[in-house]
C-alpha cells in the first residue's frame, strides 16, 4: 500500500471509517454498496489513499450511523513533546480479529503512516483464530511479553516465547500463524519509511 506521507485528515477519516465498520461487523462490499461507491473506492478512502468527497462522507456516516463531526474528533490536536499513557488506557483500535476477542491498543496517538511509527500493545486470546496475513510500508518489530505463537512471515516460520523479538519488512506477508499459549501479549512497533 503506497500511502501520502501528508495526507494526515486522509488517513484520520479512513481509520475513523474502517474502525467503525467493523465494530458493525460489515464487510467492505456491504458499505460501498449501500452508499454508491465501488469496493475499491472504499478501500481506498479507508487506507486514506483518497480524499472523499463530503457527498460521500455524509452518505457514510449516514450508512454507519454516525455523526459527520464524530469522523474529526480528536484530529488536529495540539501535540505536547510527550505523551504519557497509563496501563490500560491505550488508545483501542479495530483490526483483523477484534471481533474474536483479539484486542490492539494503541500506545501513541499520532496514528497512521503519516507518522513515522505506530507502537501497539496486542493481545490475542483465541487459539483456534485463522489469521489473515499482513502487508503495510515500513519495518514492523514485535517483542513478545507472554504466551507462547508461531509466526509466519514471507514463507518461513518462528517460534516466539516470552522475551523473543523478530523484526521485518512489513511489505511481505506476514502474521501469527499458531497459537501455542494464550493469552499472548505482545508489543508491535510499526516504524514507517
Amino acid at each position: 500500500m503506497q500511502v501520502r506521507k501528508n495526507n494526515a485528515l486522509e488517513a484520520h477519516l479512513g481509520q475513523r471509517i474502517r474502525a467503525k465498520r467493523m465494530e458493525l461487523d460489515l464487510r467492505i462490499a456491504e458499505v460501498a454498496k449501500r452508499v454508491g461507491l465501488s469496493t475499491g473506492m472504499l478501500s481506498k478512502i479507508e487506507n486514506g489513499q483518497t480524499s472523499a468527497s463530503l457527498t460521500s462522507l455524509e452518505k457514510l456516516c449516514g450508512a454507519l450511523g454516525v455523526k459527520f463531526t464524530a469522523l474529526f474528533a480528536d484530529y488536529d490536536q495540539s501535540e505536547s513533546s510527550a505523551q504519557f499513557v497509563k496501563q490500560g488506557e491505550g488508545h483501542k483500535v479495530v483490526r483483523r480479529g477484534t471481533r474474536r476477542g483479539h484486542s490492539y491498543r494503541l500506545l501513541a496517538y499520532k496514528q497512521g503512516p503519516s507518522s513515522q511509527f505506530e507502537p501497539f500493545l496486542v493481545t490475542l486470546s483465541d487459539a483456534s483464530e485463522v489469521f489473515p496475513r499482513f502487508l503495510h510500508e515500513g519495518t514492523e518489530f514485535i517483542h513478545v511479553l507472554e504466551g507462547r505463537l508461531q509466526y509466519h512471515h514471507d514463507g518461513a516460520l518462528y517460534d516466539l516465547g516470552p522475551g523473543d523479538s523478530l523484526t521485518f519488512n512489513g511489505d511481505a506477508p506476514h502474521g501469527p500463524e499458531e497459537l501455542h499459549q494464550v493469552p499472548i501479549r505482545m508489543l508491535s512497533i510499526i516504524i514507517y519509511n
